[in-house]
């Protein structure tokens, strides 16, 4: 069955910052690794023409790519309450950590709890032309090609391509856009309206610099290499995270996981399990790892995913279970209120409300608990989940 999603979000007003004395409400998932320009510019945007409030729902000590977040989740946290956000909620790590869609489903998942009227993202591509997209990946034929694209050994981004023709590829070839058509379907799922927000001074992963605007994939190389980095983003960062820093932790773990238990890791299918057992037998880095097991069926992002979600424990089922608790990472002042009509349980006094979680829920947050662990290693600090508690700007 075809989903109609123009017919859908025709049933949306025009996406105004207020109706009479109704507050709106916007909700970005982000990462904010590190938190910059352009992040300010988008929260700017839409506090000035979207909505009177904004629900960040953020990575947290991992990111979508495979990595670790190049500062901790607090530091980000207090970045985006300054520069534009109400509240920050936590997006769990199994989720973080995952496809595309299985992100932007629990991300939009977050904002529907939150009340959110509105989803705002960056595109390269206009809210129309997405929607267009969206509605041929709804198609039986699409589905077709994609999958026997995969079967002969495409990746999926390449599949996606191909299914779509010349016409369309070339939107789904932009690297922010696959997240989009992903937040499209997630929004017509749970009943928020998509808005579009183009792209500020440079691309996803450009290496460039305009207006004082760079990609967090440039300014993460500048920080990384010691070079200037302090005019591009307000974060000042003194405990610099990055995988090298954990990698024998990650080394030893996948030298040591059994096969049956790799096999129930994440997006571990086909026999993934041993092509990796055996590359971490063969070498003894991660980078040579990840080359030894890519194939053009398997992105990069994917098989780093794997290795992530293998080191902390993250299995299938728990990844598809959909997001069971909210947890509130930062707050501004008198946002109190936007917790008003919750229904998932909330995370505010750590120790307190994770007890009263349900041993799904208890599981994802000891897979957060050790995350935490990881980035402390990482970044050569000691932060502890218990003691820590919300910010509060």
């Amino acid at each position: 069955m075809i989903v109609h999603f123009k017919r859908f979000f025709k049933r949306f007003s025009t996406v105004s910052k207020k109706v009479g004395a109704i507050l709106s409400r916007a909700g970005v998932i982000c990462e904010f690794n590190p938190f910059h320009n352009g992040h300010k510019f988008l929260l700017e945007k839409i506090k000035q023409e979207y909505a009177d409030e904004i629900v960040c729902i953020m990575s947290g000590s991992f990111v979508q790519r495979g990595d670790i977040a190049i500062a901790d989740k607090y530091l980000r946290t207090t970045a985006a309450l300054r520069y534009g956000a109400d509240v920050v909620i936590e997006l769990p790590t199994p989720y973080a950590l995952s496809s595309a869609r299985i992100f932007a489903d629990n991300g939009v998942r977050i904002a529907a709890q939150m009340n959110c009227d509105i989803l705002c993202f960056g595109a390269e591509n206009s809210l129309e032309e997405l929607i267009e997209v969206a509605e041929q990946l709804e198609k039986e034929s699409v589905n077709n090609t994609i999958r026997s694209e995969m079967q002969s050994g495409q990746y999926y981004p390449k599949a996606l391509s191909t299914a779509l023709g010349a016409e369309h590829a070339e939107i789904v070839n932009q690297p922010n856009n696959i997240l989009a058509l992903e937040y499209i379907k997630a929004c017509r799922k749970y009943g928020i309206r998509p808005v579009a927000i183009p792209r500020k001074g440079v691309g996803h992963n450009e290496d460039a610099i305009r207006d004082g605007v760079a990609s967090a994939s440039k300014i993460r190389e500048l920080i990384q290499n010691g070079e200037p980095y302090q005019l591009l983003t307000p974060m000042e960062i003194t405990h610099m995270s990055r995988i090298k820093s954990i990698e024998p932790a990650v080394l030893y773990r996948l030298k040591t996981i059994a096969a049956d238990e790799l096999a129930k890791i994440a997006d571990v299918s086909e026999g993934l399990e041993n092509r990796i057992i055996n590359a971490a037998k063969q070498y003894n880095s991660l980078e040579e790892i990840y080359k030894a097991v890519k194939t053009k069926r398997y992105t990069m992002a994917r098989i780093r995913r794997i290795v992530i979600n293998a080191f902390l424990g993250v299995t299938s089922e728990l990844q598809n279970t959909p997001v069971p608790y909210l947890r509130v990472l930062g707050i501004g002042s008198g946002m109190e209120g936007l917790f008003q009509s919750v229904k998932l349980p909330l995370v505010i006094k750590t120790r307190a409300d994770c007890e009263k979680l349900d041993s799904t829920a208890k599981e994802i947050f000891e897979i957060e608990l050790r995350a935490a662990e990881a980035m402390n290693l990482a970044g050569g600090q000691i932060i502890n989940e218990f003691t820590k508690g919300i910010i509060k700007l």
